[in-house]
């Protein structure tokens, strides 16, 4: 017998009720196992002094590729504990890609080019996915059952950058809701721009 499924709206916004771009939102089974690990692939470009895209969500055991789009060498690295390392000058897709086989934030940076820093929130469900422009995500096919409902920002403090809430689902389609102790501000634009 197949377990029942539901979809999941989730909406954050900041304060004063502005919606926040970029924000990670996940679900965590409280009980029952989730689905099979699968190999999982990801990337993160860099193009004029910029990591594309500023914020990724992964599933642990997902490799992530740092192809350089730039006329001129990048030197990205991390030193966070959810994963350390660091690819030398390199232009092209030279770099080895990364396998992020642990949960947690990781803050990428580039030795180069100080200005240049990205996210990676390494996450162990199969249920998450990142807010749009109007603060909104859907999670898909979540089988009926208990589960922490999280949320992740880059702009909150770091002690504070998770929250969470419980979640009941109930083959039904369900809404949810985060309020994030922030007044969101618009990224700086690109170089050039």
């Amino acid at each position: 017998m197949q377990a029942l499924c539901a979809d999941l709206t989730v909406q954050v916004h900041d304060a004063k009720g502005a919606p926040v771009e970029d924000a990670v939102v996940f679900a965590e089974p409280l009980a029952g196992a989730t689905s099979q690990k699968t190999a999982h692939t990801a990337e993160i470009a860099q193009l004029k002094r910029t990591f594309i895209p500023l914020v990724t969500v992964v599933r642990v055991g997902t490799e992530i590729s740092f192809p350089n789009n730039d006329p001129f060498k990048h030197h990205v690295y991390s030193f966070s504990p959810a994963k350390t390392f660091d690819l030398p000058l390199y232009s092209g897709k030279s770099a080895p890609p990364q396998l992020f086989d642990k949960v947690g934030t990781v803050v990428l940076g580039c030795n180069i080019h100080d200005k240049m820093i990205a996210y990676v929130q390494v996450v162990d469900t199969p249920y998450f996915g990142k807010t749009d422009a109007q603060g909104t995500v859907r999670l898909e096919g979540l089988p009926n059952g208990k589960y922490e409902l999280k949320t992740w920002y880059y702009g909150l403090p770091s002690r504070k950058q998770t929250l969470s809430q419980p979640l009941v689902m109930q083959d039904a389609e369900s809404t949810a809701s985060f309020s994030l102790d922030v007044v969101r501000t618009l990224p700086p634009p690109l170089p050039g721009h």
